[in-house]
């Protein structure tokens, strides 16, 4: 168990360093309304040391909006060529990539290749001729190509013409203009043109390392800001965050890039936003944006009152149900809790006074397979105060929302009494960071911040200059110097200001490979005399997917789950989830897997033959057993063709390998997150509709044990230990607190609340309904409390032994076997075992003191299997002591016989069973 903190202070400090996770649980947040029983999702942000920053208005000035085109866009083949180059400069095709060279992808023949720029932004190709430019400079093509430095961070363009640009420029003057290139024939007509994308550049000549924010000395306040393509900056300082008429308007002055200025010591608590003087690609002006500073990290004050009263808060009341279950989960050994996102995101007003809702009593009298709910919830769900917060506007800004008051220093203390809430009750605080995307872009989006201060930088744009859209709004680009530096600048303050001990990446694999070990190396460097904490104690994984534009290294080599190989970063084992439920998030809902009865309780869902269906169970098997062994690349398993196979060498239907891992803490197993059904819910799809819901919660606990026993870092979606429903919503981000609600008084799965909401489940509702419909399945009290007994009883066991949490590929690779394999092997039952060595004698060491040997049997059938097991003969193995004393009976019932090495286990149970050390 981790230490609790020595501090009283808002600003804590562990007793002690602690070890990478081995257990995480991932909580949502509360409803929206004050209640102590519920527990929020939430994320933090730090204010500078020793000085507080200062805060921002909350979108509550208005700047003039305008009708901007962003979005991707093509010429058709009929469109004239006089069309096309008046349309030209709605394009981005060139790469302006280092000072001397511009990249383009174009066919000049005999034609020369000039360089435009216009600083009022009047350039315009029409009647073939090029207008409004204040310089034009011929570039000379280079016939070497681009240089490899060049096409190693831009691999995307690497087959692209190098054009060389003359020296002797002043290229960072230009820089600030609206630029264009373009191909003139021998008679000076214009024949192809296009605008520059800068961050090549602009990493090369203004990539800097010194203060950024807001910084407080004595008797003064200095403000710096990166923004190399501004005309101008000025900062409007205003005394509280409603707006208005600003205190002062301030002229900032430019070195190299960086606008600063230095203010009266007065400005301390005061309010602020940037006045950015700058070209903008998206409108193809010089347009004067208001941006908050992107490294706001909000006002600090000791001085406010303890006497809090919301969200964050809720973690605080010792007495309430959410706190008392905590408890419970950090005594059993879970030992760190993931908030879902906390930063200043878009989709919930910070004003609760602003907030919509549905009055719940109106819900409750609504049949459980009614589609009324839904309609009267989504009628509302953006005026309410629910959003996962995947909608990042301000990385460095605490969401105000879930504070008592949104205004002034409150979120930043009280998410503070949050942090130190937790870890007195033993728990590690883990934050969901969103660094791949942002709300808002353009000129005038109130949600727009980075685009303001340099467009065309911080978000990725493809080659014809559009911003990427993959992971679903505005990609960010930290293959760009100062993108990644604002990201592990953010990352550095969540860790020294308020001691948080981990981060989730959301959408990992759209970031680069590079950036994450140069976070990692960042946060392992912080020791606790210079920086208040022990870094090396910090753990970092995430999502590890690889698609879009980033998808196979295409913007250079990226945080996917094969390419963080070596690197101890963790990213989550989608094998093992799919092998145990079946199918996955983006096939058919009713496709098995090992645990919901695939071939051995079909559902009537066409899955192929029965010898088509045995194959796929046996598939399933071995790729739960590679996941249990970590999802090592090299870990040897008897495949269930009979064949000694690596884990790399274990396929999924793609021909994908299976395993990716070179150590443990680089995988990450689960079964259930956020996204997606919860675990109950596609239990309750995919087992067959007869079957009772004794045995649903079962499956569902057995799904869990297979989690929790595996080696690697186990993951628990919240609610997964009470057989949490979201009435089978695939996708509650904004399905408000009705669907995603929490009941930790345990009278409640909340199942049967509705059908889910029609945009992202109405294909489903055929299936749906008759399930909610059904009362009979829905789990009842005594339900819930026995899978709350049986998930705490599953951590009891990972943490009696050091053998389920073994740290080095070798170590799992020499002490963890798998029997019951190969051709003639049971289907449905996995067999694993986990051996120890003795003091003193020869071969492995010894690292358990109470037992030598660990036998993990998973029988997911819905019959008790007994079958011999050789390797096992002569061993005195007894039931777990956890297990022996538990409350459910049918584990108790297990048995093994050392003389034939024969075991009998129950019905879709894990058991566990010890040999202990003689005294």
């Amino acid at each position: 168990m981790f230490p609790s903190l020595a501090s009283s202070t808002p600003l804590f400090i562990l007793s002690s360093p602690a070890s990478p996770p081995t257990s995480i649980a991932q909580f949502l947040p509360p409803p929206p309304v004050s209640c102590p029983s519920s527990l929020s999702r939430r994320r933090v942000i730090p204010g500078p040391n020793p000085h507080p920053l200062l805060s921002l208005p909350s979108h509550s000035t208005t700047f003039p909006r305008h009708l901007i085109r962003c979005s991707s866009m093509s010429v058709s083949e009929s469109t004239s060529t006089t069309t096309q180059l008046r349309d030209s400069l709605l394009y981005s095709r060139a790469y302006w990539v280092s000072e001397s060279t511009i990249a383009w992808n174009v066919d000049v023949g005999d034609d020369s290749c000039y360089l435009f720029a216009s600083k009022s932004a009047t350039l315009s190709f029409t009647d073939d001729k090029v207008r409004g430019e204040d310089v034009k400079i011929k570039l000379e093509e280079d016939s070497e190509g681009l240089p490899e430095n060049v096409t190693e961070k831009f691999p995307h363009i690497q087959d692209y013409l190098a054009f060389k640009v003359p020296p002797g420029l002043d290229t960072k003057t230009l820089l600030k203009c609206q630029l264009a290139v373009a191909a003139l024939n021998s008679d000076g007509k214009c024949t192809n043109a296009t605008g520059l994308q800068l961050p090549g550049v602009l990493d090369e000549l203004f990539s800097y390392n010194g203060p950024l924010g807001a910084l407080f000395f004595e008797e003064s306040v200095l403000l710096y800001l990166w923004a190399p393509t501004a005309q101008a900056v000025r900062a409007c300082i205003y005394r509280d965050p409603s707006g208005g008429d600003p205190l002062e308007i301030v002229q900032l002055e430019e070195v190299n890039g960086v606008w600063s200025t230095e203010g009266p010591k007065r400005w301390e608590g005061c309010y602020y936003v940037y006045e950015v003087s700058v070209y903008h690609p998206c409108t193809l002006r010089v347009e004067k944006c208001h941006a908050n500073d992107p490294y706001a990290r909000g006002a600090n004050d000791h001085t406010v009152p303890p006497e809090f009263r919301g969200c964050y808060l809720a973690f605080t009341l010792q007495g309430s149900s959410g706190v008392l279950h905590l408890k419970k989960l950090s005594d059993a050994g879970i030992t760190h809790v993931h908030l879902l996102p906390t930063f200043q995101f878009a989709g919930v007003d910070d004003e609760k006074e602003n907030w919509k809702c549905v009055d719940t009593k109106i819900l409750e009298q609504l049949p459980p397979d009614s589609d009324e709910q839904q309609a009267l919830i989504t009628a509302i769900q953006n005026d309410d105060g629910y959003n996962w917060g995947y909608n990042p506007v301000l990385w460095g800004v605490p969401k105000g929302s879930y504070a008592s008051n949104p205004n002034g220093p409150c979120r930043i203390i009280e998410f503070r009494k949050m942090i130190q809430a937790l870890n007195r009750i033993g728990l590690r605080v883990v934050l969901d960071v969103v660094y791949n995307h942002l709300q808002g872009s353009g000129p005038f989006d109130d949600n727009s911040v980075l685009d303001k201060i340099v467009p065309g930088y911080y978000l990725r744009r493809n080659t014809d200059g559009f911003i990427e859209h993959s992971t679903c709004m505005n990609n960010t680009a930290s293959e760009h110097v100062m993108v990644e530096r604002l990201i592990l600048d953010d990352l550095l303050h969540w860790a020294i200001h308020h001691k948080v001990d981990g981060f989730r990446f959301d959408l990992m694999g759209h970031i680069m490979k590079s950036t994450m070990v140069k976070a990692k190396d960042a946060l392992h460097s912080l020791t606790k005399e210079r920086d208040g904490i022990d870094g090396s104690s910090i753990y970092i994984y995430g999502e590890g997917w690889d698609f879009g534009e980033v998808a196979k290294n295409g913007r250079g080599v990226n945080a996917s789950q094969f390419n963080l190989g070596g690197t101890g970063i963790g990213s989550f084992n989608d094998r093992i989830r799919d092998a145990i439920l079946g199918g996955s998030p983006f096939g058919h809902p009713l496709q098995q897997g090992f645990a919901t009865g695939l071939l051995l309780q079909p559902n009537g869902h066409d899955q192929g033959t029965e010898a088509v269906s045995e194959c796929m169970l046996a598939v399933a098997k071995d790729h739960i057993q590679v996941g249990m062994a970590a999802n090592l690349r090299d870990f040897v398993i008897t495949s269930y063709q009979g064949e000694e196979v690596k884990g790399s060498e274990v396929l999924t239907h793609d021909g994908t390998p299976v395993a990716y891992a070179l150590c443990s803490t680089e995988t990450v197993n689960y079964v259930s997150a956020h996204d997606n059904e919860t675990l109950f819910d596609i239990v309750s799809l995919k087992t067959p509709k007869e079957i009772s819901v004794d045995e649903r919660c079962r499956i569902n606990h057995l799904a869990t044990g297979v989690i929790a026993l595996s080696q690697g870092i186990p993951f628990f979606h919240s609610g997964d230990e009470i057989l949490r429903s979201k009435s089978l919503d695939r996708d509650s981000y904004n399905s408000g607190d009705w669907f995603n609600r929490l009941d930790f008084t345990y009278n409640s799965n909340n199942w049967g609340v509705g059908l889910p909401p029609k945009e992202k489940n109405e294909k489903n509702w055929p299936l749906i309904k008759p399930r909610l419909a059904d009362p009979s399945f829905k789990p009842q009290r005594v339900h819930i409390l026995a899978a709350v007994d049986n998930f705490l009883n599953l951590l009891r066991i990972r943490y009696s032994s050091p053998l389920f949490r073994l740290r080095t590929a070798n170590a799992i690779q020499e002490r963890v076997h798998f029997h019951n394999t190969g051709p003639s092997g049971a289907p449905g039952v996995i067999v694993m075992s986990i051996q120890d060595g003795h003091e003193g004698v020869p071969g492995l060491s010894q690292l358990d003191p109470t037992y030598s040997y660990i036998v993990v049997i998973i029988n997911a059938c819905p019959t008790k299997v007994s079958f011999a097991c050789p390797a096992l003969r002569t061993r005195t193995l007894k039931l777990h002591p956890v297990q022996a004393m538990s409350t459910d009976e049918l584990v108790k019932s297990s048995t093994y016989e050392a003389s034939s090495g024969c075991l009998a286990v129950p019905p879709r149970t894990t058991v566990v069973f010890v040999e202990p050390r003689e005294v």
